[in-house]
């Protein structure tokens, strides 16, 4: 496998532990609708959290989490749609952001609630 896409499932990885250490539940991680993927799919209180992990290895080029563009914001809101209406969750759905740098002195994870709106 390609280091790029070892340390995405170490970030993602780091993104769960966080999330549970935090009192969310995982429901699904990697789930994917055609091309579209989410990351991880958890729940918190009466709320369905969908959570884009974006890992780096420095922040040389910008923080992780501006790197989520309007474009995959839009494959997100839908995948979330086709999720909702697979499980029929009856739950208000948010967006969330993980940036995580992982490299060999830091892990740094920023969790940034409420991301982004979807645009109607």
């Amino acid at each position: 496998m390609a280091e790029h896409n070892d340390l995405g499932r170490a970030g993602e990885e780091i993104a769960a532990k966080h999330l549970r250490d935090h009192g969310y539940t995982i429901r699904d991680t990697n789930w994917r609708f055609g091309k579209d993927e989410i990351d991880i799919i958890a729940e918190t209180d009466n709320c369905l959290v969908v959570v884009e992990v974006k890992t780096r290895t420095s922040n040389y080029f910008g923080e992780p989490e501006v790197f989520v563009n309007s474009a995959k914001q839009r494959f997100l809101v839908r995948a979330t749609q086709a999720y909702i209406e697979k499980n029929n969750i009856e739950k208000e759905a948010r967006f969330d952001i993980i940036s995580v740098i992982l490299n060999n002195t830091t892990k740094r994870v920023h969790h940034i609630e409420d991301a982004f709106y979807p645009v109607l």
